[in-house]
């Protein structure tokens, strides 16, 4: 902790002498809510793996770019996530919600490579329709990508950035004509700090003020 003089009701922290355990700590407690990933791949064999990860979101939308902060094990070899999209070059994110959180959270047991998570946590893998790795039916939202490009951030921890090539809506959840999602039925959840989530449940507006707003507001 920062002993250098501060307003006493803050506390502060050096991140240049922090562990990567206490970065860590600190980023996910204060980074909230953090959208979760259910991310499903195949490996060359067309073995399914799906493994949910909240270093995840949307960077760009042209052209559409998602993003997977994947960690490798601790002796640096990948995760069967990161592997499987360095050999195969497609994945697909699946948006959790409360209906399947609880089975987003079997797909986090640490399997061997062999283990069907999907068929563990009792939910069914449809096939894509532009990659080989599925999409979750019972997900409210999926979205097929080809990977774009890899960040290597030092030896442990992988950015993938994926190019939606289609997605899947439950068709009470989009309007398809306005293309406007309805939060209430995508019911998503996210991660915060620790083993804490939440949901989206609560809910409030605050349009953008145009600059003549703002001009009549301080006038």
């Amino acid at each position: 902790m920062d002993s250098g003089a501060h307003d006493p009701g803050d506390v502060t922290f050096d991140f240049r002498e922090l562990s990567a355990r206490d970065k860590y700590k600190l980023l996910i407690g204060t980074v909230v809510p953090r959208p979760i990933a259910l991310v499903t791949t195949v490996d060359p064999d067309g073995r399914i793996n799906a493994a949910p990860f909240s270093f995840f979101n949307c960077l760009s939308a042209d052209p559409p770019i998602l993003a997977l902060g994947v960690e490798n094990h601790p002796d640096m070899r990948f995760k069967d996530t990161g592997l499987n999209i360095r050999l195969t070059e497609v994945f697909t994110v699946n948006i959790v919600s409360h209906a399947i959180a609880e089975a987003m959270h079997v797909c986090a047991v640490p399997f061997s490579p062999e283990h069907d998570e999907l068929k563990a946590a009792g939910l069914t893998a449809m096939p894509g329709k532009t990659v080989a790795s599925p999409w979750i039916k019972e997900a409210p939202a999926a979205f097929e990508c080809r990977r774009h490009i890899t960040l290597e951030l030092g030896k442990s921890r992988q950015i993938i950035m994926g190019e939606i090539l289609f997605a899947h809506y439950h068709a009470d959840v989009v309007d398809a004509e306005r293309l406007h999602i309805d939060p209430a039925r995508l019911d998503a959840v996210a991660r915060l700090g620790g083993s804490t989530c939440s949901t989206i449940r609560d809910r409030f507006d605050m349009a953008t003020p145009t600059l003549d707003d703002w001009r009549q507001r301080e006038s």
